[in-house]
Formats: structure tokens, sequence, C-alpha cells
């Protein structure tokens, strides 16, 4: 298997170039170059659905963006979680005044970095709710399911969160369908 990277400190920012010359859909924030999102922004009143992660495991998370899936991403450097500013900054991207749905694998940067972004977003009064997944059963047995990972069962959630917010749920609908995605998800990573 061949690979072409003109710069490794770069790579990450080759990869967002190149995808964001195919999909002309997607926008990448100025104030942000780590957040990508849907060039054309959901109503408003509409719930914001935001996931983030790693760079090297596309189409997760960029391949997700789009209508009636997710809104906007926070990038992370190749397998490494995205900085919480990041995390924040996809927030405000996706905000469209009913409040954000983060829909995120359940890993360790991941989880601290979204923690600190939802207490930035709480000192500007945004409504952040999250629901993690663990469909993982390789990376914990049933009886610490809290500390499984999430991999496949990420698409689930995406695809199913964002069509309740497409079809006008609430920020608590969104949240109750994405964790039922997620609670009835097993996969093997």
């Amino acid at each position: 298997m061949n690979r072409v990277i003109n710069d490794p400190d770069l790579v990450v920012e080759d990869m967002l170039a190149g995808i964001l010359l195919a999909h002309p859909e997607l926008v990448q924030y100025e104030s942000n170059p780590r957040v990508i999102g849907k060039r054309t922004l959901s109503p408003a009143g509409q719930v914001g659905i935001v996931t983030g992660g790693g760079s090297g495991h596309e189409p997760a998370f960029l391949g997700y963006v789009g209508p009636g899936l997710v809104d906007a991403v926070a990038v992370g450097e190749i397998f490494s979680s995205p900085t919480a500013k990041s995390f924040f900054d996809a927030f405000r991207a996706a905000d469209q005044g009913a409040g954000v749905a983060c829909l995120y694998g359940n890993y360790a940067g991941d989880n601290m970095n979204v923690k600190l972004a939802m207490k930035m977003a709480a000192s500007k009064a945004m409504n952040i709710r999250t629901v993690v997944a663990n469909d993982d059963v390789a990376s914990a047995p049933p009886a610490d399911i809290a500390k499984r990972r999430g991999v496949a069962g990420e698409i689930f959630m995406w695809k199913i969160g964002g069509a309740a917010a497409a079809q006008g749920y609430d920020l608590n609908g969104v949240i109750r369908v994405a964790q039922k995605a997620v609670d009835h998800c097993r996969s093997i990573g």
C-alpha cells in the first residue's frame, strides 16, 4: 500500500484541503480550521448535531456531515481527540437555537474535551447534551459496558439523531432516539 504525504506535519491540513475540494457542500470555519460543517446551515430552531474525533478514521467523521446527519465536526490530529476549543467551536457552528446534541465515541480524550467544551458552552448559555457510543463488545465485558468504545454504532447514532433533528424533534427527543440507537447496537471493533 502506498501513501502520499507531502509534509508529515501538515497531513491533517492536506487531508482537510482535499476533502473540501472534493465536497463543495462542506465548509471549513475561518475561526477554527479544525471545524468542518455544512455549507448550508440547518433551519433556525432545529437541533444541531455535532461529533468529532481523531483523523485517520475516514470516512468518519467528516464523511457523515450532511442533511439529516451531522452538522459540524471537530477534527483532531491523527488518532488523537480534537481539542475542547474545536468541540466548542463545532457546537457554535451547529447551534440554530434549539440546542446541540454531541454524539461521539467513548474515548478518554473525547470524553475529557467534550466535557470541557460543554463548560465553555454553558458559560455562553448554550444547551448541549451528549450521547456516548459504547457499542464495541471487544473492548470491555458486559459488566463494564460503560468502558466500551464507540465504533460502527456511531454511524447509526448519527443517522438516527440527525434524522430526528431534521424531522423537528426537540433536544430531548434527539437525545432519546440517539441513545436508543446506541443501546441497541453492538459491534466488534
